[in-house]
């Protein structure tokens, strides 16, 4: 059944046809059933699009989002962008739903796939990888000729081709370019670069899908080609908005590493070495910026003695301090005095050129950040054991945002399964700035009160109590004995995550029937999630990386269980600035805030547990304020409407009965 491209006065029309029970959609697959709530957002797409105008649009899980923007774009026949905030749905999208919907509609649409620069392979750092012989042990090696003999078939050079490669692996961003090292149209191999293929290829498509951290990447940085493409689109999609601010907030400010200030003097002194060896004094040059990044990260740590993990600290705790001023005044002049080498040498070959640009950039951030931050700005400072982020960045997006959408009179779309816990969908709309915009929230067709419960143990620690963390390990043994293992455990923070971790693997291997643990940081995230999927009776333990974006339907996950009510870490230096911000304006910054952002991080959380009309599950939130305090009332109001268990032996009693 063809479908004809619509018109504006006649896109509800046929957006209606596609999803009606004798569309194409229905032709194509058996198992297709109208719904209501999907035509809903799909003609308000529609209407969006008609009007160029904005719209923020929550749909429950099971509402099929997807199919309702992407139909309407088609069939608009206008010039789309889809953005996204996860690779892996990019990836779904073009390799999977856009082909499909175009075949069932019928449409001669081209469709490209946009990433940023570090998910493709670039042809001469790789030749410069091979020639360095600087990886660190044989396994990097064995990576490392893996991705030489894939590179000589791959057309497109993403690397989320490759089986196997691991995305933590250290070889990667040896054969990747970033914005400081890449050499443009200098580069031996510009017109074999996959990078720049995929721009243009992305410039000619009528329908371009991108992510969240490219769009934002390019406000900031204009090098990631949407600086020209997204003028040129009718229509532009954010799926997974709730993400957005997040990634907006991470790419509109600017940021001073040791780690940046590393790699320069190393590449200094590779290129000065290979390139203009006895015309400056490389190893003195690139000696003094990794001395002085060590320096900084040595001011940064001040009184702290062990440094374990990640830490964000307050940028006043260390501002203030001389050692830390005249560590950054080093880095700086050490970065400029390499400037001034690289200048002399600029004509010997492009590699001068770029590395003379990164030297100013690094010697003027770091001028910038001794002075003070610009109003509406907050700085902090990421600490890790082995470097140092200097951080300055807007307290959202809305001015961001706000400006795009004034820019070009175009169709603006954005929707998530979690956008807020109000008919204005406040959460969402006051941090991008779309006040104006119109909402429409659709709620998950799913059989909740039939195939659902809620379990919130009255009689538990709190969160703050030493005994927390083994009191929701021996819960969570017992709901995965009830379950016969079919159990995510989600933990609020990564100290958790190990505790819990370690005390279910001890109390799971005992007894006949144990259950195996799979803990987060013990393999790749899509490793871990193929092997509990693999394994008949196997829990899976992580923190913030899954509980979103994670799709398991069917008996294999039957009990989510919350660590804790995921508020936002009050000492954060980001946090603190926006409690600052709201108590200036005379809000609440509790229940605007702390209590909104629980409610959306909840609702993410409790989202893994019913994936289809046919799954049952027990969700289970290990956190008594969820039933003793006032604001429990609101976040349990934000989940779907679940009957709740009082005691933990109906809990276990309702998993014993569903998983048969």
């Amino acid at each position: 059944m063809t479908v004809a491209v619509a018109l504006p006065s006649e896109l509800r029309e046929a957006v209606a046809r596609a999803f009606a029970g004798a569309g194409p959609l229905a032709e194509a697959d058996p198992a297709y059933r109208e719904r209501a709530g999907q035509l809903e957002l799909a003609q308000a797409v529609a209407d969006a699009i008609d009007e160029r105008s904005v719209l923020v649009a929550e749909a429950g899980t099971g509402v099929g989002k997807t199919f309702a923007y992407l139909v309407p774009a088609l069939l608009a026949g206008r010039r789309t962008l889809v953005s996204t905030a996860t690779k892996s749905l990019q990836d779904q999208l073009f390799l999977r739903d856009l082909p499909r919907l175009r075949d069932l509609l019928q449409l001669p649409v081209t469709v490209a796939l946009l990433k940023g620069r570090s998910s493709y392979l670039c042809l001469q750092r790789l030749t410069q990888a091979r020639q360095a012989e600087q990886l660190p042990d044989r396994w990097a090696a064995r990576t490392l000729a893996k991705i030489e003999q894939w590179a000589q078939r791959s057309g497109s050079g993403d690397l989320a081709e490759l089986e196997g490669l691991d995305e933590r692996s250290p070889v990667i961003p040896l054969v990747t370019s970033t914005r400081e090292n890449c050499l443009g149209s200098e580069c031996p191999e510009y017109r074999n670069c996959h990078v720049m293929k995929a721009r243009r290829e992305a410039m000619a498509a009528d329908l371009v899908v991108v992510n969240h951290h490219l769009f934002f990447a390019d406000l900031s940085l204009r090098d990631t080609g949407m600086a020209e493409l997204l003028p040129s689109v009718d229509v532009a999609v954010f799926d997974e908005a709730h993400q957005l601010t997040e990634a907006g907030v991470a790419f509109l400010g600017s940021t001073l590493g040791s780690a940046q200030a590393i790699d320069f003097a190393r590449d200094t002194l590779a290129a000065g070495l290979g390139q203009a060896r006895g015309l400056q004094p490389w190893q003195e040059l690139a000696a003094a910026c990794e001395r002085a990044a060590r320096e900084l990260r040595l001011a940064a740590v001040g009184p702290l003695r062990d440094v374990r993990g990640s830490l964000k600290l307050r940028w006043d705790d260390r501002a203030g301090r001389g050692d830390f001023q005249a560590a950054m005044q080093a880095l700086g002049a050490a970065c400029a005095a390499a400037g001034d080498a690289l200048g002399v040498v600029r004509e010997v070959g492009p590699d001068f050129d770029k590395l003379a640009e990164r030297a100013s950039t690094l010697a003027s951030r770091a001028a910038a950040f001794a002075e003070e931050a610009e109003p509406g700005k907050v700085r902090w400072i990421d600490l890790t054991p082995q470097g140092v982020r200097l951080v300055e960045s807007p307290l959202d997006v809305r001015d961001a945002m706000r400006e795009q959408v004034a820019a070009a009179p175009k169709a603006w779309v954005f929707t998530s399964a979690t956008l807020g816990a109000d008919a204005r969908l406040a959460w969402f709309t006051e941090q991008a700035g779309l006040d104006d915009a119109r909402t429409l929230r659709v709620d998950s067709p799913f059989d909740y009160p039939a195939h659902a419960r809620l379990y919130v143990p009255a009689r538990f620690p709190k969160p703050n109590e030493s005994g927390h963390p083994a009191a929701v390990a021996r819960l969570a043994a017992a709901c995965a004995r009830a379950a016969g293992g079919r159990t995510f455990v989600l933990t609020t923070t990564l100290r958790a995550l190990a505790s819990i971790g370690e005390a279910l693997q001890v109390q799971l291997v005992e007894g006949e029937a144990p259950i195996e643990v799979l803990v987060q940081g013990s393999a790749p995230k899509r490793q871990l999630l193929q092997r509990f999927l693999d394994t008949p009776r196997a829990v899976l333990v992580g923190s913030q990386s899954f509980w979103e974006g994670i799709d398991v339907p069917g008996d294999a996950l039957q009990c989510v269980i919350i660590d804790k009510l995921p508020f936002p870490p009050p000492n954060d230096p980001l946090v603190e600035a926006r409690v600052r911000r709201l108590e200036s304006e005379g809000r609440n910054a509790f229940n605007d805030y702390f209590v909104a952002e629980a409610a959306v991080s909840l609702k993410q959380g409790a989202g893994r547990l019913i994936r289809s009309e046919t799954d049952r599950g027990l969700l289970v939130i290990c956190d008594p304020r969820m039933a003793a305090m006032g604001y429990g009332n609101k976040l349990r109001a934000a989940l779907p409407p679940m009957p709740a268990l009082r005691e933990q032996d109906e809990a276990l009693a309702w998993l014993e009965e569903i998983a048969g």
